[in-house]
């Protein structure tokens, strides 16, 4: 399974900045992840969704992590926007799950299905082997369990385990690096981890400066400052 540099540095060209204490961040962010209430999540899902975030990206490394930054609450919106109902998605027959990744999405379910199916599946199968729900498993345990999963050593009944896991993934990196107005990237502080400028619109000044470090801080596109 990807670590978190791995992750991030995949999705984020930029140079990464040194590393940072993310103690402060998190204390300011706390009663922010607390007050929100899921709309799409059911209590227990939204439990899997908190947990398999903060492994996916781990407060405990460089930079902020995944639940500091507002990820759930990220997805969870996503969930009832158009592309959590598939409107971007191609949603007509026949489906072949077991085609290869280049022929495109093979699967029948739109997003949120796939979360409302693989969460589901997820917990069936750590209560079946570990006689716990993925979310009360110790943080290797989880690790382990969504390595299995990203692998497909795991066997699902309606959708492969791989599937669930790369959907899982996808939204995770997107709410981490998104514009703060999608509810991710919370204060801006994965662009300002990685060192990303976000919407400003101009960088005249630094066409000619290659390899300078840029002083500014990230501008989101509602116009907020960091």
């Amino acid at each position: 399974m990807l670590n978190r540099r791995k992750l991030i540095l995949a999705l984020a060209p930029a140079a990464v900045l040194p590393t940072a204490s993310t103690t402060s961040f998190a204390a300011v962010n706390e009663a922010k992840n607390a007050d929100f209430v899921p709309s799409f999540f059911s209590s227990d899902e939204w439990r899997f969704i908190n947990a398999a975030v903060a492994r996916l990206i781990p407060s405990d490394g460089n930079g902020p992590g995944g639940i500091e930054t507002g990820v759930p609450e990220f997805i969870d919106r996503q969930m009832e926007a158009p592309y959590g109902h598939g409107a971007y998605f191609y949603m007509q027959g026949p489906f072949h799950p077991d085609a290869a990744p280049t022929l495109g999405y093979q699967l029948q379910y739109a997003p949120r299905e796939i979360y409302r199916v693989g969460i589901a599946e997820a917990n069936k199968s750590s209560l079946g082997s570990g006689g716990k729900s993925f979310a009360d498993l110790t943080s290797d345990k989880q690790d382990e369990f969504l390595g299995q999963m990203e692998k497909g050593k795991i066997s699902f009944e309606r959708i492969p385990a791989s599937n669930f896991f790369a959907q899982l993934l996808e939204n995770t990196r997107e709410g981490y690096l998104a514009d703060p107005m999608y509810g991710g990237n919370r204060g801006m502080a994965a662009w300002k981890w990685i060192g990303f400028p976000g919407a400003r619109a101009d960088f005249t000044d630094w066409i000619n400066r290659p390899g300078s470090p840029y002083p500014l801080g990230p501008v989101a596109i509602q116009g907020t400052r960091r």
